[in-house]
């Protein structure tokens, strides 16, 4: 019900733009009605309605929290923002809190680029707006941290710094203190969602090379292959099939060598 309430707010929230144009809310263009996508392309709205809404959410390998967090993480990595407002919407009313939807974004600056982090947190402002969202409901931008796996990461770091530490070690240094020894140990969301994420917008982004590491991680965290499959398939549609079927290799053979 709340997937089919959000779906019809989706259709209806810019129902009063004239002549099928765009409206600007808060500097965020939002989505086209359904009308304007009938108007243009209506083939595409009954792959919406049938097949995205109709099906592929409702797929029981991944639930409905976890494709809101793929689908963000996916839009997000590719700076594509229309639509962000109605999955942000959407997440929260599937259950992913505002905390993690903040820790989500400063994630992805790291994974996707600061740009990009800085065009979410446009959209997501009028969204935590709009639902009252306050800094309450926020979490800290520093504090406790979730316990480290000390070596785990030293030999992460060893082999890191013999690979790349003389030609950057700038990026060396940054990776161990900011990345792997700040954010990924930051408490406000799960390790399994931070590997899901991250996994998501490496796929959305087409950075086949990453996948390898940060698939095994998300494993490690509580992936199971079965959800990693079901992201897969769930990203054909928001990022496309060239990106689902490059990282498809990838996965089958992170699972196929992982431990039975």
């Amino acid at each position: 019900m709340k997937l089919l309430a959000a779906t019809i707010l989706s259709f209806s929230i810019v129902a009063s733009a004239a002549n099928g144009q765009q409206t600007i809310i808060g500097g965020v263009k939002t989505m086209p009605t359904t009308e304007d996508i009938r108007a243009v392309a209506p083939a595409l709205d009954k792959y919406a309605k049938d097949v995205v809404h109709g099906d592929l959410w409702k797929r029981p390998g991944l639930p409905p929290r976890d494709r809101s967090i793929v689908t963000v993480a996916a839009l997000i990595a590719r700076d594509q923002t229309v639509e962000l407002p109605y999955y942000l919407n959407l997440a929260l009313d599937n259950g992913v809190k505002p905390a993690e939807l903040s820790e989500i974004i400063t994630h992805l600056a790291f994974y996707t680029g600061w740009a990009n982090a800085m065009d979410a947190v446009a959209a997501a402002k009028d969204v935590f707006k709009s639902r009252n969202i306050g800094a309450d409901q926020l979490p800290p931008s520093s504090g406790p941290q979730l316990p480290l796996d000390e070596a785990a990461e030293a030999q992460r770091a060893t082999r890191v710094g013999e690979q790349f530490g003389k030609i950057t070690p700038s990026l060396v240094q940054y990776t161990t203190d900011v990345l792997f020894r700040d954010l990924w140990l930051r408490p406000g969301l799960a390790p399994r969602d931070r590997s899901l994420t991250t996994v998501s917008a490496l796929i959305a982004t087409g950075q086949v090379a990453q996948i390898t590491y940060h698939l095994n991680r998300a494993m490690d965290n509580g992936l199971t292959k079965e959800e990693a499959g079901e992201a897969i398939g769930h990203l054909a549609f928001y990022a496309g099939w060239p990106s689902a079927f490059s990282a498809a290799p990838v996965v089958k053979d992170v699972i196929e060598k992982r431990p039975r």
